[in-house]
């Protein structure tokens, strides 16, 4: 049997491994907002938690965030299985965004708060984890699906297909 879509399966996978292996040592190793400098200033490892969203976002109320990344999660298999045949970028993509979800989902209903562990000093930004990453990634394929993939009469509208 061939699976369609293949490389959205591979880019889910590798993603949520890769996402949940590294939470699992960076909860195995470190203590709650324990750092480690990899360049002092400017990247470091610092094991926090967030029960929020982005920039903690909806720290107070996030309950509802767990069922958003469960419902993300079953929309983007349901595309992966039941939709058409994706173009590379969009399984890529998609998969991607699959992996974030269920890897931050996961956390948020195993313990009610997601993992960070990314913290970029240098310019200030919040810290995250590899999930965040894989979302990011999966976006900017479905952008460059968009402007790299020629539909039949020759333009690019992403989909491969005529609008």
């Amino acid at each position: 049997m061939r699976w369609k879509n293949p490389l959205f399966w591979v880019a889910a996978l590798i993603g949520l491994l890769a996402d949940q292996i590294t939470k699992w040592l960076i909860v195995q190793t470190f203590e709650l907002e324990e750092t480690l400098p990899l360049w002092n200033g400017v990247f470091h490892f610092t094991y926090v938690t967030n029960p929020g969203a982005a920039f903690s976002l909806f720290s107070e109320s996030g309950e509802w965030l767990r069922w958003l990344s469960l419902v993300v999660s079953l929309g983007l298999v349901a595309i992966a299985l039941l939709g058409p045949q994706l173009q590379p970028w969009e399984q890529a993509g998609y998969g991607c965004i699959l992996a974030g979800a269920l890897g931050n989902g996961i956390d948020r209903f195993l313990a009610g708060e997601v993992v960070d562990f990314l913290d970029f000093r240098l310019i200030r930004f919040p810290i995250f984890n590899l999930a965040d990453v894989f979302i990011n990634i999966g976006i900017l394929c479905l952008l460059i699906a968009i402007f790299v993939t020629p539909n039949p009469n020759g333009s690019s509208n992403g989909t491969g297909r005529k609008p």
